[in-house]
C-alpha cells in the first residue's frame, strides 16, 4: 500500500524516481513554539528528524523547554532544525525542506552528525555536514546534544547577543 491506500499517509504523487513532494512527509509539518520563560520569542519550526538527536527534540518539547503557540500569531523565524545523520540519498529532500521554508528562514544543525557525519563519517554514503547542502545559520555540537543547548540555539536565532 502506498499514497492515497496507506492509512494515515496522503498521495504526494511521489515515486522513487520522482520524489513529489517527499519533502513534506520526511520534514512533517511546521508548528511554531514559544520558548518557556521567554514569551516573546516564537519560533516556526520544522524538525527534519533523520536520527537519534530527534528523540532530544522531542524531549525539549515534552519537558515544557519548547511550548506549543497560538496557531497564526506571528512568528520571528522560519527554522529548519535538522537532527541526524544526513545521507547522499536524502540530501535532495532536505534541500527541497529548506526551500518550502518562507523568508526569512535559518538552518540549525543539531548534533554531530548533521554537524559533520558524527561517527559515520567515514561511510561512502554519508553526507559530510549538512552545510554541504543548505546555508546552516547555527550548529549544536554534541551526542547527543541536550535540549536546553537546542533551545538556547534557537533563542540564538532571534535575539541579539
Amino acid at each position: 500500500m502506498t499514497g492515497a491506500d496507506s492509512p494515515g499517509r496522503p498521495d504526494r504523487g511521489g515515486s522513487a524516481d520522482s520524489p513529489g513532494d517527499y519533502a513534506a512527509d520526511v520534514a512533517g509539518e511546521q508548528r511554531e513554539y514559544a520558548v518557556a520563560g521567554r514569551p516573546d520569542v516564537r519560533i516556526h519550526v520544522r524538525d527534519l528528524g533523520l536520527a537519534c538527536c530527534a528523540v532530544e527534540f522531542a524531549a525539549a518539547i515534552g519537558r515544557g523547554l519548547l511550548v506549543p503557540a497560538e496557531p497564526d500569531s506571528p512568528g520571528s523565524a522560519a527554522v529548519l532544525v535538522v537532527s541526524g545523520t544526513v545521507t547522499d540519498a536524502l540530501a535532495p529532500q532536505v534541500l527541497a525542506a529548506w526551500e518550502a521554508l518562507p523568508e526569512p528562514k535559518a538552518a540549525v544543525s543539531f548534533g554531530a552528525c548533521s554537524n559533520s557525519g558524527g561517527p559515520y563519517w567515514d561511510s561512502y554514503s554519508v553526507t559530510k555536514g549538512v552545510d554541504r547542502v543548505i546555508p546552516v545559520t547555527t550548529y549544536v555540537p554534541g551526542c547527543p546534544p541536550r535540549p536546553e543547548a537546542l533551545v538556547d540555539a534557537l533563542v540564538s536565532l532571534v535575539v541579539p547577543a
